[in-house]
């Protein structure tokens, strides 16, 4: 008997089919005498649709939000009509579709009246994609035999106040969670949980970010002292790149904790970058497998760090950033430019994605969303005003249509001549490095080329992958990576 912590995301609940495989992939594990925790996303496109209406109140537009009210409404309904029989049961589930979704418009109707709709009542408006498809899919579990509890997990994840990217605090949320869920996990029900959704100590909704439901289950593996998760998605696993740009991309059988944090941060979106926080220091393996194909292992992700024959284990990347450079001889020598620069970027609301800095002091670039951009630029040049105007600072300027390029393996740890490697491949080829950044755990390069070389480097970077990997196979070692 394993202890484990299942989730889903909003493909692999996307319709009353895939809602049935996932039953499906419960009840097996369950016959199995597993405990599960199962943490679900909203249906696909739910939680874009409940952004759009909170947006359409905002602008007084009570039609809009009406008619996607109106439209969640049907596609809850049609999933409880093929797959609830019996009448009460079918009964029960409509009955609380329904007061969700009217409960969703009354708060549209207050943020039209408001005229505004603030990140807080916004975040209690997307919620209702997750209290939605849990409550669904746990009475049709019931249907099946199995004993779901429906969990609501504000009531068990507290965060900050920080609406629409909300941080757990730690200690109250595994209290909690040990306190209400353990001793039901434990009995051997199967709890059905909301992602995505936390609340303040006051218990006021908050969200934790687009994606933000891997993170959950991740808490709630932590918590409940799960032997592994799973995060079921619509792919086979982690792949060595993005297929869309190569379809040669591979299923990585296995990754470390270190690796998958750098893919996750750098574009790879088959996990939440945050994922791996709450479980990597207890030390509970991570495996991402296909909905619609459980027999396939998908992508073990673990403690274990093998450095070996396979340097570029895989190639990811991020688009839709833009780059600023500040730069000035004044520069050299003093203190503090960088740090209030990057104080500002924060303030402006900002992530730093990727930072490089010349040796002489004299200039640093750094990469934020292209959408923050003009913004981080403005705060800035406020925030430097004086140094710009005694000449200390000649510019900080501005480049758009870049992407922001990463090769991962932990085999490029005390392996020497990767970056040469690298370079050396997309210097022959003819693009164009236009920055670049190495984090101190060895097992990534950054580096920043224009949008228009993003396909061509990610190509020859993979085929430099791929090949090294047969290299690996070849000496017996590549099953392990």
């Amino acid at each position: 008997m394993a202890r484990l912590t299942l989730k889903f995301g909003g493909t692999s609940v996307g319709s009353p089919e895939a809602i049935a495989q996932v039953c499906q992939i419960i009840s097996d594990q369950r016959r199995q005498g597993n405990l599960l925790a199962v943490v679900v996303s909203a249906m696909s496109g739910v939680t874009d649709q409940l952004f759009d209406a909170a947006a359409a109140a905002a602008a007084g537009d009570q039609q809009a939000y009406r008619s996607i009210n109106a439209e969640l409404l049907s596609r809850h309904e049609a999933v409880i009509n093929q797959l609830v029989g019996s009448s009460a049961a079918r009964d029960e589930a409509l009955t609380a579709v329904r007061d969700l979704l009217r409960q969703q418009l009354e708060l549209c109707d207050a943020v039209r009246i408001l005229g505004e709709a603030s990140p807080r009542i916004t975040d209690a408006i997307v919620s209702f994609g997750e209290r939605l498809s849990s409550r669904v899919i746990a009475i049709v579990l019931r249907e099946r035999g199995i004993d779901a509890l429906q969990v609501d997990s504000h009531t068990c994840i507290v965060t900050d106040n920080i609406f629409q990217a909300a941080g757990p605090l730690w200690e109250e949320t595994e209290a909690r969670i040990r306190r209400e869920l353990l001793p039901a996990y434990e009995a051997g029900s199967a709890l059905v949980i909301t992602g995505f959704i936390g609340a303040t100590p006051d218990g006021t909704v908050t969200t934790l970010g687009r994606g933000g439901s891997d993170f959950s289950a991740s808490i709630f593996a932590a918590c409940l002292d799960s032997d592994e998760l799973h995060i079921y998605t619509d792919v086979e696993g982690v792949m060595t790149t993005d297929p869309r740009l190569d379809p040669r991309a591979r299923v990585l059988p296995y990754v470390s904790y270190r690796e998958i944090g750098e893919l996750a941060f750098y574009g790879a979106k088959v996990l939440h970058p945050k994922t791996v926080q709450p479980i990597v220091n207890r030390g509970i393996p991570l495996r991402v497998r296909n909905t619609f194909n459980p027999a396939h292992e998908g992508t073990l992700i673990g403690e274990r760090t093998r450095p070996s024959v396979t340097v570029i284990k895989a190639v990811t990347s991020i688009r839709d950033v833009s780059m600023l450079t500040v730069s000035g001889r004044g520069m050299l020598g003093v203190p503090g430019i960088a740090g209030r620069t990057f104080l500002a970027t924060a303030q402006a609301g900002a992530s730093i994605l990727m930072i490089s800095q010349s040796s002489s002091e004299q200039s640093f670039c750094f990469t934020v969303v292209d959408a923050l951009a003009a913004n981080v630029k403005a705060a800035v040049e406020a925030e430097l005003r004086q140094e710009i105007q005694h000449k200390a600072i000649d510019s900080v300027d501005t480049l758009p249509d870049i992407v922001i390029i990463t090769v991962v393996g932990s085999g490029m740890r005390g392996t020497p001549g990767v970056a040469g490697r690298v370079f050396s491949l997309l210097g022959e080829r003819e693009i164009n490095v236009l920055a670049i950044a190495q984090g101190s755990s060895e097992c990534s390069i950054s580096f920043v080329v224009s949008e228009a070389d993003l396909e061509r480097a990610v190509v020859e970077l993979h085929t430099l992958a791929l090949e090294t990997a047969e290299i690996d196979r070849a000496n017996g070692q590549g099953s392990h990576y």
